[in-house]
């Protein structure tokens, strides 16, 4: 089924739950899947994944074909997994979730009305140069501290999309969350981070917390 509107994935997938259907396969980008996902939570209707957006950073994750014909034959195989996920205000997610710069720049990416790789890095670029970091409160099993970041993101997942790893040690199967937090830094700077996230050496100039889901 085609859906119409935004939040009409979760309903079609609340749908075929209720009517115990055994499968809901996703078409479309981690915004599509995110929404079927969280549907699905705790029931016994599975999901599947068939990785049409601008990133794939899910389905990237879980080594999924980008090739849809060879996606198709991974989902007849019917092997089922459990996945860790997380919530924020009571919305469950399952890939990443932002605060700072990565939130700004998908929030910027959704007003545009464009999709795609090129039009992400236009916004990265545009808003990175004049983006002013803020100072986050981060609450754990370990206690309280405060940050002034550039960005925070809690990984379930490894990567934002098209191989950039955010967490490139981040499990969906260890019931911990990677916390990623990366300090304000210089312009010039900029390339090199980059190089690091498409080349999973980040850990250089991030903090990393593991929490519990």
């Amino acid at each position: 089924r085609m859906t119409e509107r935004a939040g009409h994935a979760s309903e079609i997938a609340t749908e075929a739950k209720n009517n115990h259907v055994d499968v809901v396969v996703a078409v479309g980008g981690d915004g599509t899947v995110n929404e079927v996902a969280r549907s699905l939570v705790h029931s016994d209707t599975a999901l599947g994944i068939l990785p049409c957006g601008s990133g794939n950073g899910l389905a990237r994750h879980l080594l999924l074909p980008m090739n849809l014909k060879k996606c198709i034959e991974v989902i007849n195989q019917c092997e089922i997994r459990d996945l860790d996920y997380g919530v924020i205000n009571d919305h469950p997610f399952f890939c990443t979730c932002g605060m700072g710069f990565d939130a700004f720049v998908s929030m910027k990416f959704a007003e545009s009305g464009k999709r795609g790789p090129i039009t992400y890095a236009e916004n990265i670029l545009r808003e990175g140069l004049k983006y002013k970091p803020e100072t986050y409160t981060l609450e754990d099993e370990t206690g309280t501290k405060q940050y002034k970041a550039f960005l925070i993101s809690c990984a379930n997942a490894s990567q934002y999309g098209n191989n950039a790893y955010i967490a490139p040690q981040a499990s969906m199967s260890d019931g911990l969350m990677d916390v990623v937090i990366m300090e304000p830094f210089d312009v010039i700077e900029a390339p090199q981070v980059s190089f690091d996230m498409f080349n999973k050496t980040l850990e250089k100039c991030v903090d990393f917390l593991k929490s519990m889901i």
